[in-house]
Order: C-alpha cells, then structure tokens, then sequence
C-alpha cells in the first residue's frame, strides 16, 4: 500500500518552489486549506485522511497535510498536479 502526503504548501501559489510549491504558478492556488486539499483527493478518486496538527518542514505554523492512501496507480507528483486543477475547479 503507498501512502503519500500532501502539504497545502505544494498548491499554494504564494510560495516559490524553493519554499514548497510544488505545481506550476498557473496550476497553484492562493492559500489552500488542507480540507479543500483532502476534498480534491477524494474527487480524484483516492482516500484522503486529514492531519490537522501536522506541519510542513518550511512553514512555521502547522496548516496540516492530507494522506492519500491507495494511490498505486499514480505517481505523488501525478497526485498533486490533479488535486492543484479540482481545488481550482471547487473555488469557481
């Protein structure tokens, strides 16, 4: 079973990539929440389970992260990319 974590900070289109984004600044998002995140994820077609006392290694204030479990078939990257497009398709 591959499990793969997801930040807010990957999608979030404030930071640079050397501070954490992880999508293109045409795919990120203003400030994602990690519950916009974990919904993406579920809309994807994966199981999302939601820390919220986690904290990204870059950040100073925990915003949490999202699991994503039964993601064989996909790369994070490939995770990541598609969760970027459906926050900012559930923000119109």
């Amino acid at each position: 079973m591959v499990e793969n974590v997801i930040y807010p900070a990957y999608l979030d289109a404030s930071l640079s990539r050397s501070e954490g984004r992880r999508v293109s600044k045409s795919a990120a998002v203003e400030d994602p929440t990690v519950d916009e995140v974990a919904k993406a994820v579920q809309q994807v077609g994966y199981d999302a389970v939601i820390e919220r006392d986690k904290q990204y290694s870059r950040e100073f204030e925990p915003r949490g992260r999202v699991l994503v479990n039964n993601a064989d078939d996909a790369t994070k990257n490939d995770i990541v990319q598609a969760a970027a497009a459906y926050v900012d398709i559930l923000r119109d």
